[in-house]
This record gives structure tokens, sequence and C-alpha cells, in this order.
């Protein structure tokens, strides 16, 4: 049986297991957060191009957030020592940034989470980089539309296996695999919450959806099988098939008729070509 609990002002910030549903003060500081998240990722546009560094990038990132009154949320996270994950190809999530140059062709995912005001603003978005086969283009086109067709099921009275099939059943018309092994999350004045967020399932099944709740959707998809594997940093998750992966995440909040996206892009690059 699914807990929920309703967030008080003064309620201590815990992992308790229960679903938190939060009021319109955590929206707005949500949507807060998530601009500086998605205004983030529209600063990338045009800096990642063949030849950039992924360390370079990282750098940009951690002081467009920290001149904008926000904190990286993943520097320092469970021993981390970057301001975002940077994953090309075959990276399924969790590539940590590097002295490694960008070429013409990869397909690249960048996740950020910045903290303002103690909440967290949780995004990532594909970028096309120089001239890129259409087999990968499409990969991206149809994992964005992954991302979407989930969040058109995110609506009060429906459920966590509602959004999940809808995800699976547009990646698998397109032959594509759906991982398993990593999911979307609660989210708010902790990075990492109830619910988790699977992107397979069978409707009508998990945590029932209600007005308040916070949480991402992530769907990585992978051209290829879904099954991944740890490389032996701890962090970055490859494809076992070596296949391409494309992932796209918004932070959303559960509203009395719907949903709220709270970081969409200011700037329209939602998703590429930009």
């Amino acid at each position: 049986m699914t807990d929920y609990v309703t967030v008080t002002a003064d309620a201590p910030m815990s992992r308790t297991g229960a679903i938190k549903l939060h009021g319109r003060a955590a929206f707005d500081a949500m949507h807060k957060a998530g601009r500086l998240a998605a205004e983030t990722l529209d600063m990338l546009v045009p800096h990642v191009v063949p030849g950039v560094f992924t360390g370079e990038l990282n750098d940009l990132i951690h002081r467009f957030i920290v001149d904008r009154g926000g904190v990286p949320a993943t520097l320092g996270y469970r021993g981390y020592t970057h301001a975002s994950c940077i994953s090309i190809n075959h990276v399924v999530c969790h590539g940590i940034p590097s002295p490694k140059a960008l070429k013409s062709g990869d397909i690249v995912n960048i996740d950020v989470t910045p903290i303002v005001d103690g909440w967290h603003g949780d995004s990532s978005r594909m970028y096309l980089v120089g001239d890129v086969p259409i087999k990968a283009r499409r990969l991206v086109d149809v994992t964005y539309e992954c991302l979407m067709v989930g969040i058109e099921q995110a609506r009060p009275g429906n459920t966590m296996g509602d959004v999940a099939h809808a995800i699976q059943a547009h990646a698998e018309r397109h032959r594509y695999g759906v991982v398993r092994d990593f999911c979307g999350h609660g989210l708010g004045q902790l990075f990492h919450d109830a619910p988790e967020v699977v992107h397979v399932g069978r409707p009508g099944t998990g945590p029932e959806l209600k007005p308040g709740m916070i949480f991402t959707i992530e769907p990585m998809i992978n051209i290829g099988r879904p099954d991944v594997k740890l490389l032996d940093d701890g962090w970055t998750a490859v494809t076992r098939d070596r296949s391409l992966s494309a992932q796209f995440e918004h932070s959303i909040g559960i509203t009395e008729d719907g949903c709220e996206i709270f970081t969409s892009s200011p700037g329209g690059f939602d998703k590429p070509a930009y």
C-alpha cells in the first residue's frame, strides 16, 4: 500500500518512503529552481560543438549556476566531484566530465540539478554535435516523444503504471529498448525521494497520482537492447551491446487537473535541433 503525507511548512525533510504532497508555495519554489536548470541547458546550446571538452562544459555549468545564486546538487553528492553528468553516445547516464573532446556525429545528454533556496531543479537534454547520422537523430526524437507521452499521462487519478506504459509502448513501437536499471524519482527539498518513477509498466498499476506530487520523468531509450552495465568508476552506465542511448528529463508537479512542468526551456530549446 502506498503512503502519502501532506508536507507542512515546519515538517522536517526526510526520506520515509511516503510520497510527499506539496502546496502552492513548493510549486512556486520548484518553478524557480527548474527555470535555472532550464536556463543552464539553454546556455550550453552554442557551446556543444565538435572539439569542446566535456570538462569545459562542466566548468561553464558550474559557473553559470553559482553566478545565479544556485548550488550544483551533484557536486559532492555521494563523492561525485562534478557539477553535471555528461553522457556521450552509448553512455546511458552519469557520464563523468573529463578532458574528452566531442566529435562530429556524437549525441550527448547533459544532466544538471541546481539547488535554489533549498529546492532542486532537475533536468537533462540531448544535444547533437555537428553532422549526426539520421539513425541517431531518430533515436533522439523518439526519446523526447517518450518523455512527452509520459507527461501526458501525469494527471490525478492516473497511476505511475499509466505513465510508464505510455513511454514503453511508444519506444517499443519503434523497436527501441527501454532501460530498466535507472528511473525517475521524487524531488523537492530532497534530491531523490519517493516515488520511484519507472519507465516500463502496466496501465492501472503502481502509486496513484495525486495533486501535490513532485517528481522527475526521465526515460533512457536505447537503439538496441535495454541492458546496461556500470563501469569501474562506479558512476558511468553504458549499454551492454554498445548501442546508442538517449535521455530527456523534466521535473513536474501534479495539479488538480494535470501537471506543471518546472523545467521547460525559456528559449524554446526543449529538443534538438537547436
